[in-house]
């Protein structure tokens, strides 16, 4: 067998692609093409004010990436751009790829990071420090939930939980989604309090307020109401050290009565840390953006929760393709 460097090319290349979807979803192509079915370029670059010449090669590349169809020189959305790119759709991701979107520039600096072993972006940014850049995270991980929670809240057995205890929530998107599946819960969300704003907003918004509410704090430091019988942590773990997402563990555990449950789901490898390959190349993305940031494998969340005091663990992972596993434990 020769070698062969056409990999090696391809991954030289990749990040076109990704630069060509973010900016066509930014400047609305897949949007205004949903309301017109099908349109010329020049009709489309007058319509999005954009130069012509400009807009067509746009086009045209995302027609060569799969993202576009063309006919006769007009355009119109793929079945899978109409059906996840398109805002307001059933299955929109345009909020949840802004995410993406934001830390491509750390990505440019993988090297820095490696080098210092420090973040080369300050998650404050997107914490509360920047009121910009914090509407648009929580925005896009509302996003990003509404698509995976689809998979993932019919995982979760709720039945006869009154009370749900939602660590670092984020955009709440999750607890509404239970709430809504689970008529007889009521969920409480600690966030950030410059995050816990916006996801007022939202839990208002899709008309949650009355079973859903905000507890601003600092999950690291906050000490945590009891008399739950749930406890959720989606998508927080891996920005944790080990020592922190043990600490937090346990903490959530003297929340629960006894008999409740926990379920946490989030990116995970194997013992390896090199596998699944997504699983790896998102522990980079989260180094590169928080302190402690990385993915731990399904054994080292297994140790954390029974040294906690939780037993029955179990975990599995969503139906592809999303790349999170969930994993459930009970308290005695």
């Amino acid at each position: 067998m020769r070698p062969d460097p056409t990999r090696i090319v391809e991954l030289a290349s990749a990040y076109y692609g990704s630069c060509v979807l973010f900016t066509a979803s930014d400047l609305g192509v897949f949007k205004c093409l949903a309301g017109r079915g099908a349109a010329g370029g020049e009709d489309l670059a007058a319509e999005l004010g954009l130069e012509k010449r400009g807009a067509r090669l746009l086009l045209d590349a995302c027609v060569a990436l799969g993202l576009l169809e063309k006919e006769d020189g007009r355009y119109r959305n793929t079945m899978d751009s109409a059906a996840f790119l398109v805002p307001g759709a059933p299955g929109d991701l345009s909020q949840a790829i802004r995410y993406n979107r934001d830390v491509y520039a750390a990505w440019g600096r993988l090297a820095d990071f490696v080098r210092t072993g420090k973040p080369v972006e300050r998650p404050e940014l997107h914490l509360g420090e920047d009121a910009a850049r914090t509407r648009t995270f929580v925005l896009s991980m509302h996003g990003r939930a509404l698509g995976i929670g689809r998979s993932a809240v019919p995982l979760l057995d709720l039945a006869g939980r009154k009370r749900l205890l939602d660590l670092g929530g984020g955009p709440g998107t999750y607890s509404v989604l239970i709430a809504q599946a689970n008529p007889e819960i009521r969920c409480t969300i600690l966030d950030l309090p410059q995050v816990a704003a916006i996801t007022e907003e939202l839990i208002e918004q899709q008309g949650m307020s009355a079973r859903v509410k905000t507890l601003p704090g600092n999950y690291r430091t906050t000490e945590f109401p009891g008399g739950f019988d749930a406890v959720i942590i989606f998508g927080a773990l891996h920005q944790e050290s080990e020592e922190s997402a043990r600490s937090l563990l346990r903490r959530a555990c003297t929340a629960l009565d006894p008999g409740g449950v926990i379920y946490i789901m989030d990116m995970m490898t194997d013992a390896t840390r090199c596998a699944p390959a997504f699983s790896a190349l998102f522990a980079a993305n989260m180094a590169l953006t928080a302190e402690h940031g990385w993915v731990f494998s399904d054994a080292d969340l297994k140790s954390w929760l029974e040294d906690a005091g939780f037993v029955d663990f179990s975990v599995t992972p969503l139906p592809p393709p999303m790349p999170h596993w969930i994993a459930r434990a009970a308290k005695t």
